[in-house]
C-alpha cells in the first residue's frame, strides 16, 4: 500500500535536511575519516597509508638530540602522512618535571635511564633507543692545546660543565671523579647544548660535551677525544606517556626509533647503536 503524498514528501524533505547536516560534519573529519578508529588515549585516530594512526605529537626530548630529531621528525613525517611530530627540547631533568607537572605531550626521550626511571609513574616501557659518548669542546683550532681530561684542571683555563642535576653534567663528573681530576667551572649549565654554546661564543676555552654536540657545530668547535676507558657510555631511553591522548600514535613513533631508517639518521650524527 502506497503513502500518501503529504507523508513522502515529509520524508524526501526530512532526508534533505539530515544530508545536509552531515556535509559540513563531513568536512570537519580527517580526509580518511572512513579508516578513524579511537586509540587507548581516548581520542581519535586515522590510519595512514603506512598503517600508522595519522595524529599531532608532542614529543619532550633531551637538549643533545635537537639537530638529529629534527631531522628524524621530517623522516617520520614524510613516510607517515598525516602526522605531524612537534618537538619540545631541555635538559632531561627539566623534561621530567614537566612530566610530572602534566605537561600535554607524548612521549619522552632523555639523555639518561636514571632520568627516565623518575619518570615511571607517568611512562610505559621505556627502550634505549641510542647511546653517546663525552668528548672535551674547544674554540676551533684548540688555541689552548687541551690534549686531555687532566688538562682542564688548569686554573688559567675557563672550563664550562653541565650543571650536576643533568645527564651530560652526572657523567662529567663521573668520569673527572673517576680519574681525581678537579675542575673548578667557570659555569655550570642547565643542558648540554648550553655548554657548547659558550664554547662556540668564546665564554669558555673548553666544556664536557657529547660527540653528537660537537659535530653538530664541528665547523666552530674542535672535539678532543677521550680514551673509552676513561669515558662514560650515555643511554637515551625513549617511552610513550600514560596520559597521551594519542596513545597509538605515540607507540608507533617510539617503534620507528628503532627501525633501520631512523638507527641510520642517528649514527650518521654520530649516536653509537643502542
Amino acid at each position: 500500500m502506497s503513502l500518501p503524498r503529504t507523508h513522502a514528501r515529509r520524508r524526501t524533505a526530512a532526508a534533505v535536511v539530515t544530508a545536509a547536516l552531515l556535509v559540513p560534519l563531513a568536512a570537519c573529519s580527517n580526509d580518511t575519516d572512513s579508516g578513524a578508529k579511537k586509540d587507548t588515549g581516548g581520542s581519535t585516530a586515522s590510519s595512514s597509508a603506512s598503517g600508522a594512526p595519522k595524529a599531532e605529537l608532542t614529543v619532550l626530548a633531551a637538549a643533545s638530540l635537537t639537530d638529529v630529531f629534527k631531522t628524524a621528525g621530517a623522516a617520520y613525517e614524510k613516510s607517515h602522512p598525516g602526522t605531524k611530530v612537534t618537538f619540545s627540547f631541555a635538559g632531561s631533568q627539566e623534561l621530567v618535571a614537566q612530566v610530572a607537572q602534566g605537561a600535554p605531550a607524548d612521549a619522552l626521550v632523555t639523555a639518561d635511564t636514571k632520568s627516565m626511571a623518575k619518570a615511571k609513574a607517568d611512562t610505559n616501557a621505556p627502550t634505549v633507543i641510542a647511546k653517546n659518548r663525552l668528548v672535551i669542546a674547544t674554540g676551533e683550532g684548540n688555541p689552548h692545546k687541551v690534549d686531555a681530561l687532566a688538562d682542564l684542571a688548569d686554573p688559567k683555563l675557563k672550563v664550562v660543565l653541565a650543571a650536576p642535576e643533568v645527564p651530560a653534567g652526572k657523567y662529567s663528573k663521573k668520569i673527572l671523579d673517576a680519574q681525581k681530576i678537579t675542575v673548578k667551572p667557570v659555569s655550570q649549565e642547565p643542558n648540554v647544548r648550553a655548554v657548547l654554546s659558550k664554547v662556540e661564543l668564546g665564554e669558555a676555552d673548553a666544556g664536557l660535551v657529547y660527540k653528537t654536540d660537537a659535530e653538530s657545530a664541528k665547523d666552530k668547535v674542535d672535539a678532543v677525544d677521550i680514551p673509552d676507558a676513561q669515558n662514560a657510555v650515555a643511554e637515551y631511553p625513549a617511552a610513550t606517556l600514560k596520559d597521551s591522548k594519542n596513545a597509538d600514535a605515540a607507540a608507533a613513533f617510539v617503534a620507528w626509533l628503532s627501525s633501520p631508517e631512523a638507527q641510520k639518521i642517528l649514527q650518521d650524527a654520530g649516536f653509537q647503536k643502542p
